[in-house]
Order: C-alpha cells, then structure tokens, then sequence
C-alpha cells in the first residue's frame, strides 16, 4: 500500500480508539477477520448459505444465493479457504460514518490472498499459478491457485447497540462474478 494510505488507515484506528473503542486493536480484528473469512468462504463454498444469518447482511446473502447457484462446481469449490492457506491479509480501505439519525457505524475493508487446490482452468483470468507441490515421485503433482478475496465487515458504534462485526461486502474476483 501507498505511504498516505497506510497513515490514513493508522489515523482511522486511533480514531476507533479514541471514540468508539479503547480496546480495538487492529491485530485482534485481523485475526478475527482472518477466521472469519475461513468460516463464511467454507459456508458459501458447501452452498449452506444458511448458517450466515448471524455473519452476513440479508441483502448480500440474496445476492450471493443468486450467484452460487449458478457457479460451475470447480469455482465453487475454490471460494473454500483454510485458515491456514491464507497467505496474505491486508485492509483495504477503513470509514467512520454516521447516518441521518445519528448512528455511528465503522466499517473495514479486508483483502485476502489465499491458496486453493481447486481443479480451475488454465485460462482462469485474474487468478496466478504459484507453484506445484510434489508428494512422493515426480508423476504425482497438485497445483495451487492464489486467489484473492475482498470482505466488508461493518459494526455499529451507537450506545446499546450489539457489539458484532457484520459482513456486508463479499467478493471473490472471477468467481463469483
């Protein structure tokens, strides 16, 4: 990331502490974002969309709903992530805002780079070949995929409300498209 956005982002945080939460700690949502993205990217790729009530927005959950039914089973298979194969995590973009009737809402924007043995084609755009693992002899290799994936997790600060982060934005780049 640019230098001013590594600093904007820095300010946001201290903002978040200052006036929202003394205890944020941009490690601790990592992590939490971390397996969270495991969990819902599992859930969406066994198609029990479901079980992410609690976790996802109803709108985005419609949308999704609409577009894994129509997903070839390989693309599906590849929106799975283990918490161990995340290579990557950075956050995108992070906002403080308020609505008309004075809620306070925060919302962070997190990107993903994760490994996938997914069964994709060669001509899969947006998508990198990284390496070929080799168990045992040479004539048995498994290829990975890094893919990338963008999640919203948005929670409202505004006295009495639940303290849960909300999932509000879910992309996989040329899979769920």
């Amino acid at each position: 990331t640019s230098p001013f956005a590594w600093l904007r982002t820095r300010f946001y945080y201290l903002l978040i502490r200052l006036y929202f939460d003394q205890e944020f700690s941009i490690e601790e949502f990592t992590r939490g974002a971390k397996q969270a993205f495991s969990v819902v990217s599992k859930l969406l790729s066994q198609r029990k969309l479901d079980l992410l009530d609690e976790l996802v927005l109803a709108e985005v959950l419609q949308v999704l709903k609409e577009k894994i039914s129509l997903l070839p089973d390989n693309h599906r298979d590849a929106l799975a992530a283990d918490i161990d194969a995340i290579m990557y995590t950075t956050e995108g973009d992070v906002r403080i805002y308020y609505d008309d009737d004075g809620t306070k809402f925060v919302s962070i924007l997190m990107r993903f780079w994760y490994l996938n043995g997914a069964n994709l084609p060669d001509e899969v755009p947006g998508e990198t070949k990284v390496f070929q693992i080799v168990f045992g002899d040479e004539s048995t290799k498994e290829k990975r995929h890094l893919l990338t994936a963008n999640y919203e997790f948005q929670r409202e600060f505004t006295e009495g409300a639940k303290p849960d982060w909300t999932i509000t934005r879910i992309e996989h780049p040329r899979l769920l498209e």
